[in-house]
């Protein structure tokens, strides 16, 4: 394995290093960060007769796609952007029963085309176990979170969870088990939940996505009821807590997991405060952002997550809400609306941000000795120095390891 050079080495975990030197083993295992201007530098691979590599542009960890429903890689196309959530969502449920082989085919696809695009880690929602096998022979670590959901019907939490329990235990480890959303999950089946991830997992939970998801909590109306009702579904015993959703769901799921919030397309600083005030082991905030414009035509508002401090990442959704499965594309949609969000920062919300999230920051998210994180070459980023860095219409990435 060769050393490799770059105009600037992005450790995530520390400050850019100008003409840095990154050196592994033969498994990918980092050696060695070295910085050329430290009077004790000796280049790794001079000694036997191979000089760094060298490439222009900067490099950095492999990316991590905090939140990806891989299994709905053959929906691709099927639903029309714009649509808000509530008819995306029917589409999800009626549309995604095709052919298995075509499933099967779109998922192997889709993980292939995330290794290429840099993207070392996963996590994953699914359903059902339609991605066990490509994730156990996948070069890429999956997080599998195996989301349940009972469209609020008590009476259903029993016969939903035992639906799902079969699914959850053929899935590889990393895994737990979570709530879809506040909007389809009654209070027994997060009970059934909580009692099944008995570890340390990370646990996910859909937030904050759409309008009508806080009006149902905060005054018991809109249009879920019509949503709900299409799916054999009454809210007739339903009484609205009158709280945006997140509060609803902070009162029922495990303070001790460490959580995910995803889309959050409308959270408030307020709500962001007082999850983070709420968690024991850390909350963290998926922003999937394409997604966000193909379903609703709106994007979170990125200084609320920078103002109270808190731990973003990022995520593609499925190709049912998106155009690609590719990190990089998220971060260009984000520079290119909300430009105030500064270059390094996107970074760690690409990468080390989701390694904690997953809990896999021990093994990658950043480049740092004994981590086998993979290496990307960005290049072709806007300005010249560091502080003037931004990714912009030919920003290209290209996996080196």
């Amino acid at each position: 394995m060769p050393a490799f050079t770059a105009d600037y080495v992005y450790p995530i975990s520390s400050p850019p290093i100008r003409n840095g030197v990154v050196d592994m083993d033969e498994t990918g295992r980092i050696r060695g960060v070295y910085d050329p201007a430290s009077a004790t530098y000796t280049a790794p691979s001079i000694a036997i007769g191979a000089p760094p590599q060298w490439h222009d542009g900067i490099l950095i960890p492999g990316f991590i796609n905090a939140h990806c429903h891989l299994e709905l890689s053959h929906l691709r196309g099927r639903s029309a952007t714009g649509k808000t959530l509530l008819p995306f969502l029917v589409d999800v449920v009626t549309l995604r029963e095709v052919d298995q082989a075509e499933i099967d085919q779109a998922i192997a696809e889709q993980d292939r085309q995330m290794w290429e695009r840099g993207i070392q880690a996963v996590g994953d929602i699914c359903n059902k176990v339609d991605t066990a096998a490509v994730k156990r022979s996948s070069p890429i670590t999956y997080y599998s979170f195996m989301e349940m959901f009972d469209f609020l019907q008590p009476e259903r939490a029993r016969a939903s969870y035992d639906m799902y329990v079969p699914a959850y235990t053929a899935q590889p480890e990393p895994k737990s088990a979570v709530p879809h959303a506040p909007y389809t999950v009654s209070d027994g089946l997060y009970y059934l939940i909580n009692q099944l991830n008995t570890g340390s997992e990370t646990v996910s939970i859909h937030n904050q996505e759409t309008p009508a998801e806080d009006l149902l909590f905060e005054t018991g109306g809109g249009p879920f009821a019509e949503f709900f009702a299409g799916f054999g579904a009454s809210l007739e015993h339903f009484h609205a807590p009158g709280t945006p959703s997140i509060f609803h769901a902070l009162q029922r799921m495990d303070p001790r997991k460490r959580t995910l919030f995803v889309h959050n397309t409308l959270t408030t600083e307020e709500a962001i405060l007082a999850a983070q005030a709420w968690g024991e082991n850390g909350v963290y905030w998926a922003t999937c952002p394409n997604a966000n414009l193909y379903i609703e035509n709106r994007l979170p508002r990125y200084e609320r997550f920078l103002n109270t401090g808190a731990k973003v990442c990022v995520g593609t959704d499925s190709l049912t809400s998106n155009w690609q499965l590719d990190i990089l594309e998220e971060l260009r949609t984000i520079a290119r609306y909300q430009s105030y969000v500064p270059f390094d920062e996107l970074l760690r919300w690409a990468t080390l941000n989701g390694a904690e999230a997953l809990q896999l920051d021990h093994r990658m998210g950043s480049l740092e000795v004994g981590k086998q994180p993979g290496v990307l070459l960005m290049r072709d980023l806007e300005g010249q120095r560091p502080e003037h860095f931004r990714i912009g219409a030919r920003t290209q990435v290209q996996r080196l390891v």
